[in-house]
């Protein structure tokens, strides 16, 4: 099976996002972010090729923390948010993350933004 492109890629996740419980999408500086109770868990920047593609993701557990920095060209976000564990992970990269990593990632960053009723929700409660 060929690996799937990174547009392909940044789209399996957008998906993904959306399925989450209370996600909405909204179009802030005219990038994709994926948000739940007003608070963005996935920025998926702008899907119209003009700049490379990429999620940013914030991930509070150390070992997904640092799992996520390995990946190539992988760094903390920019404006600050690497400081609170936002991590920018490019898609382009040869040795880029599979689609089902970076969904689990988006679900961990979920759960760190959502309220605990929608995580509860999420996990069938």
């Amino acid at each position: 099976m060929a690996k799937a492109g990174p547009a392909a890629v940044r789209e399996r996740v957008r998906r993904f996002a959306l399925g989450l419980p209370g996600a909405v999408e909204e179009f802030p500086w005219g990038e994709s972010v994926i948000k739940v109770n007003k608070k963005v868990f996935v920025f998926l920047g702008v899907g119209d090729g003009s700049h490379p593609p990429g999620i940013t993701v914030k991930l509070k557990d150390l070992e997904a923390h640092a799992h996520a920095l390995t990946a190539p060209g992988a760094k903390p976000a920019g404006y600050g948010l690497g400081k609170s564990g936002w991590v920018q992970i490019p898609l382009a990269e040869q040795a880029a993350p599979v689609a089902e990593l970076l969904c689990d990632w988006t679900e961990e960053s979920y759960r760190v933004i959502a309220p605990k009723k929608l995580i509860a929700e999420l996990d069938g409660g």
